[in-house]
Order: structure tokens, then C-alpha cells, then sequence
């Protein structure tokens, strides 16, 4: 597997963040890039982007009668 700085890696876990080995290759690469402080993407939608949102496309419902 290419792409990854082991060596990096492996002291960022065992030295930065104080796992042990085995705690550091149970990890998944997502949770180590997780608890390295790293975000993969953009930030969650909040509540007022969720209103705006809302506003501009609001639920339509039709009524059978």
C-alpha cells in the first residue's frame, strides 16, 4: 500500500498521542486521522443553514379528499 507516511503515523500514535501498538494498528485510518485532530471534508450542517434550507424549499403536502 503506497500513499501513506508509516513512520509518520506510527509516531504521531505511539509518541503524540501515547498508544501502544496495539492500540495504534486496531485503530481504522479514519480514526486515527480523527483523533490526530484531521477532518476529512466540510463541517456538518447547523441549524441555521438547516432554517435557511427550509425557507427556500419548504414541504408541500397535497390533501386527498
Amino acid at each position: 500500500m503506497t500513499g501513506f507516511d508509516w513512520p509518520g503515523l506510527m509516531r504521531a500514535g505511539l509518541r503524540g498521542l501515547h498508544l501502544t501498538p496495539r492500540e495504534f494498528w486496531q485503530l481504522t485510518p479514519a480514526e486515527l486521522a480523527l483523533m490526530l485532530g484531521q477532518s476529512s471534508g466540510p463541517a456538518p450542517m447547523g441549524r441555521a443553514q438547516l432554517d435557511a434550507l427550509l425557507q427556500a424549499y419548504p414541504d408541500k403536502s397535497e390533501v386527498n379528499e
